[in-house]
């Protein structure tokens, strides 16, 4: 359904009559606000630092060359930093210190923490991406303090998952049947990472990362914690809140992860939301009348198809097939902004040179001693943060199900589903209690959002006892990129101004 419903609501043809929320064109509003309950907790004032203890310096190349694209302007101000915190082991509680790695962008008085998935880039780099894209009162107000979340980017990183085991991780042909090499790539990997970790292989989550946020306020020297967290990254912020609820400032959640036990509810429309993705990616294709013609969804299928028959060079352990081009075109749709890119990618792809398609999942598979690949830390905190695991046989059944109904993803959606099988189950999954009262939580959402889909955010809120929803009607993982919601985001964090939930922003 939802494939069929974005290509109506990209046009923003209505008709009638409406009960619908509010929708925001611009700086107003075009349809009488929805009511909203009163909040028992009103949004907390911002106050400048007092007597904080981080010392920023300048960021080392390193740091800045992990950055993707595109480039962050030269004139944004960029300073680094790291925090002490503890990992936190179950067996070693509190006794083993970690660096948590910081980047500041722009010189604003007050703090705004900024998280991102743990499967892209490193909240440090992600910070001074979205630095260069929120509104600039934002940024006369806030400077963004990006931070690499525990396990990932230059905060004690992990690299315990066997090199050969990356790409088989994301290998599996969407049109192939069965899952047996992904399964024994999973395997391989939680065996070698229970060996390395140990006990602190159950420390790497969103719970005790929430611990970590704590040690940055603190640090930072200010009475309330602001931020912004990304996609998955929320789970963060929603552990934080059910800690150190009165120690929670003005936050906002740009996509949820779906609370639903139920692992086949979430792939399905995560498969569904993909597939809507493509067809956006495909008619803004057409309208830029870019190197892949009037069909890039076609173009997309004769690509897979050719690496079928002529897989090119390995990459992380395996030739690059099918599988892998599936995962870096998945890549490259959650953002629009590299769609151009992405495109040309593609096409260059079908002509023989697939360094460009490459590059999008490169950060997965590929890494090195000093700088591991994103797989590392992304499948521990996921697995740690998962307690729900279906049985071979239902992942078989369910990704059959989906090949069908949404290629070329949905087999894509459900590999996913082998990687924690043989991880330990999650024993600290982040609920708010019902009886704390919490200031307005801003929760924003895209229509079409092929990471954190728009129906698991929608349930995530609702769970949320002070949760505000806006929902841009537009496609690509992150609400933050449409002008509308940046907008109300900054009335939120700036001036205070909580909008009317539900309110919708146009495409």
């Amino acid at each position: 359904m939802l494939a069929l419903l974005v290509p109506a609501l990209l046009t923003g043809c209505t008709a009638g009559p409406s009960d619908r929320p509010a929708m925001l064109e611009n700086d107003e509003e075009s349809a009488a606000p929805t009511t909203t309950s009163p909040q028992d907790v009103p949004l907390p004032p911002l106050a400048e630092p007092r007597s904080p203890t981080i010392h920023w310096s300048d960021c080392d190349q390193q740091t800045l060359a992990r950055f993707d694209p595109p480039a962050v302007p030269d004139s944004l101000s960029l300073t680094c930093a790291t925090v002490m915190s503890v990992l936190d082991a179950p067996d070693l509680p509190g006794r083993v210190p970690i660096d948590v790695a910081l980047l500041k962008a722009g010189d604003g008085p007050i703090p705004l923490v900024v998280l991102n998935d743990v499967e892209g880039e490193a909240g440090t780099a992600y910070a001074a991406h979205l630095a260069a894209s929120l509104p600039p009162e934002l940024l006369q107000r806030f400077s963004l303090i990006g931070v690499d979340r525990r396990g990932t980017g230059d905060s004690d990183p992990l690299g315990c998952l066997p090199s050969e085991v990356h790409g088989p991780l994301l290998s599996q042909d969407p049109a192939g049947a069965g899952i047996d090499g992904v399964l024994d790539a999973a395997r391989r990997a939680g065996q070698q990472c229970a060996i390395d970790l140990g006990s602190s292989q159950l420390a790497i989550d969103s719970w005790r990362a929430a611990g970590d946020l704590e040690e940055i306020r603190d640090a930072l020297g200010t009475p309330t914690l602001n931020a912004i967290a990304h996609g998955e990254a929320s789970r963060v912020l929603i552990s934080y809140a059910a800690r150190f609820p009165k120690h929670l400032g003005r936050v906002v959640l740009d996509g949820i992860p779906d609370p639903s036990p139920d692992p086949a509810t979430k792939v399905t429309d995560q498969a569904e939301a993909q597939l809507a993705v493509l067809g956006a990616f495909a008619r803004d294709c057409a309208a830029r009348h870019c190197a892949l013609g009037t069909d890039a969804t076609s173009a997309v299928n004769a690509l897979l198809d050719q690496l079928r028959s002529a897989p090119g060079p390995a990459i992380g352990g395996v030739g690059f097939g099918p599988g892998l081009a599936i995962n870096a075109i998945a890549v490259g749709l959650a953002n629009p902004v590299r769609w151009p890119e992405l495109g040309d990618a593609i096409q260059a792809a079908r002509g023989g040179d697939l360094s460009k398609l490459t590059a999008f999942v490169a950060p997965l598979v590929n890494g090195t001693e000093p700088v591991p690949s994103r797989l590392d830390g992304a499948l521990a905190t996921e697995c740690n943060d998962s307690a729900d695991r279906l049985s071979v046989n239902q992942i078989s059944a369910l990704a059959d199900q989906l090949r069908s109904r949404f290629a070329p993803f949905g087999a894509l959606a459900t590999q996913r589903l082998t990687w924690c099988l043989p991880w330990p189950g999650n024993t600290n999954t982040p609920v708010l209690p019902g009886n704390v009262a919490l200031p307005p939580i801003l929760v924003t959402s895209a229509l079409a959002d092929p990471v954190t889909p728009e129906p698991g955010t929608a349930r995530a809120a609702q769970q949320l006892p002070s949760a505000v929803r806006v929902s841009w009607q537009g496609a690509g993982h992150a609400a933050l990129m449409s002008p509308c919601v940046a907008d109300a985001v900054r009335a939120f964090l700036v001036d205070g101004k909580v909008p009317a939930n539900g309110t919708l922003c146009p495409a």
